[in-house]
């Protein structure tokens, strides 16, 4: 199938795309009989009485109606299982290494690995981190998020995205978001694919205001795109999957659901190229906040803090004098948890590596290891670039619960703690003491 796409010129606009000359109706959203013979349908991902600028939906003009697939049954999945009270999260501050490559078949709704969750999809706020490792496509096979929208970061491997709206092809240093009721199935164009999920149960990701920065900066709109329109009609035996309150069901099809040939609205899936992000920094000294990081932001009913946040630390040119240049060591209320998509985190030079992860939770302390701080401290400031790196981070104001398997797993480094241990004593007291 080939792959087309539009660019996206900012949210809240409206978009449009038909597969054929007409499909689209110039007057009406539901005319009482289509001319090609469609069915009309809205998705709608806001109340209906949202106000305008955040009223989210869309019309699909499609073969056949969604409504058509049989009973959902329960689909068994062993590793898409939420945190248990009986195993506690603890304060500690924790790494991992990259989920491993797979020695069975798995596609990426079977490749899926619960991880952290930090919300309730009942309540419509918080969200849920996976890990996904795969190396098969999911065929005949759709998918569907009741629970909430989909935020997907690769570190290996490509994909094609096949949603209702059209196709999105995803390598690493781009991110596909999936907005909340939309089906699609995923295709792997390498031998194997591994990436981060982030689950957003609250409000929808938006780009983040840019206050005194002014109209320019950080993620672009123009440089997001969206899906053109591009239909299956074909009949057979199709399976439906959705995620609904948290648990997987099944429905059975007898058409593919990727059929629609026409549809506008602003509710559309949407990808974005990293690389593109247009980066500010501090040209004096000290650290500007990590804010300045953002790419997109879920708020909460808090102003100022976020249900969640996705921030990146790309390739930049670090300039600061009289400065110690890695992050600083800090506490805050905010809960981190941080990926590395490929190079290297100029706070730790060792043990956190592309597809591996920290967890650092609401004031558990945290910064660079002994030897990064060593080298900053003593390093002879010039401008220098920090290239070829990328690394993110999902941040919300509710602490992350680990899954069972997050705290068992034998990819958690048990002796990350170890790296700040070489931490000694620098201080030189000015106080004379008398005896």
């Amino acid at each position: 199938m080939q792959i087309e796409f539009d660019y996206l010129t900012g949210f809240g606009n409206y978009f449009q795309s038909e597969a054929e000359s007409g499909a689209l109706n110039k007057n009406q959203n539901s005319p009482q009989s289509h001319h090609l013979g469609l069915y009309a349908e809205q998705l709608s991902g806001s109340a209906f009485t949202a106000n305008r600028s955040e009223n989210a939906f869309s019309w699909l003009y499609r073969i056949n109606p969604s409504v058509k697939h049989s009973e959902f049954k329960p689909y068994k999945h062993d590793t898409l299982i939420k945190p248990d009270a009986n195993f506690p999260t603890p304060p500690t501050q924790m790494r991992w290494d990259p989920l491993p490559h797979q020695d069975k078949e798995l596609d990426f709704i079977d490749g899926l690995v619960a991880f952290a969750n930090n919300g309730s999809e009942l309540s419509k706020q918080g969200s849920a981190i996976h890990l996904y490792s795969i190396n098969k496509s999911m065929g005949n096979k759709f998918f569907y998020n009741s629970d909430g929208e989909m935020l997907i970061v690769p570190f290996e491997g490509t994909l094609v995205f096949h949603t209702e709206f059209g196709s999105l092809a995803l390598e690493s240093s781009e991110i596909i978001v999936i907005p909340r009721g939309v089906k699609f199935t995923v295709d792997i164009n390498s031998e194997n694919a591994r990436g981060y999920i982030c689950e957003n149960f609250g409000v929808p990701f938006k780009l983040p205001e840019l206050g005194i920065i002014g109209a320019n900066g950080l993620a672009n709109p123009r440089h997001f795109e969206i899906p053109t329109a591009n239909y299956i009609d074909k009949n057979g035996n199709f399976k439906l999957i959705n995620k609904f309150q948290g648990n997987l069901w099944q429905a059975d099809m007898g058409h593919c659901p990727l059929d629609v040939v026409a549809w506008h609205g602003n509710y559309t899936p949407f990808k974005y190229d990293l690389k593109k992000f247009n980066t500010i920094n501090t040209v004096s000294f000290d650290h500007p906040d990590p804010s300045i990081f953002t790419v997109l932001t879920s708020p909460s009913d808090i102003d100022g803090t976020a249900n969640l946040d996705f921030v990146i630390f790309p390739s930049r040119w670090m300039v600061a004098t009289n400065t110690f240049r890695p992050p600083y060591y800090h506490r805050n209320t905010m809960n981190e948890y941080m990926g590395l998509i490929y190079g290297k985190y100029d706070a730790k030079e060792s043990g956190f590596v592309p597809g591996g992860a920290t967890l650092h939770n609401c004031m558990t302390a945290h910064g660079p290891d002994a030897e990064s701080f060593d080298s900053a401290k003593n390093k002879n400031l010039q401008p220098e670039y920090y290239e070829n790196t990328l690394a993110f981070m999902f941040e919300s104001k509710l602490s992350w619960q680990l899954t069972k398997f997050a705290l068992q797993t034998k990819i958690r480094q048990h002796d990350y703690l170890e790296c700040w241990q070489e931490l000694g004593n620098n201080f030189q007291s000015k106080i004379v003491c008398k005896s």
